[in-house]
């Protein structure tokens, strides 16, 4: 079964860096629509950033661009996420996502969690004050 396997995550102050990297298992990733979303205590998922299979589309939640960027490398199956000027409230578990298409046209993803059919386990970012 395919799989996604997220890692980085981990404790930073405020206004430091993580990246978040994500392995899948299958080749077929590579031609497939990913992203991060994300889950604090008591609230639901919540996008964070997705792009296309071949980097041309990237999409941010507002409140994180200009701080993160989402990155793909296919010949490796694999998809980061930079996350710098982290902020407490960037305090979540982070999951990896993808979709069963490419992600070839302009599409928001921020409204359409329920296109991301794979979902990794999460990994835990905490940022302190």
């Amino acid at each position: 079964q395919a799989q996604l396997v997220e890692s980085g995550g981990g404790t930073v102050q405020a206004g430091g860096s993580l990246r978040l990297s994500c392995a899948a298992s299958d080749r077929a990733f590579s031609n497939r629509a990913m992203g991060w979303f994300r889950q604090a205590p008591g609230n639901e998922h919540e996008f964070v950033a997705a792009i296309s299979w071949n980097g041309d589309y990237t999409y941010y939640e507002d409140s994180v661009k200009g701080r993160f960027s989402i990155s793909r490398d296919n010949a490796k199956n694999s998809v980061d996420l930079q996350m710098n000027r982290l902020k407490p409230e960037d305090t979540a578990i982070y999951y990896c996502v993808a979709t069963l298409f490419s992600g070839a046209a302009p599409w928001d993803p921020s409204n359409s969690k329920s296109a991301f059919t794979f979902w990794g386990q999460g990994t835990q970012v905490t940022v302190s004050s």
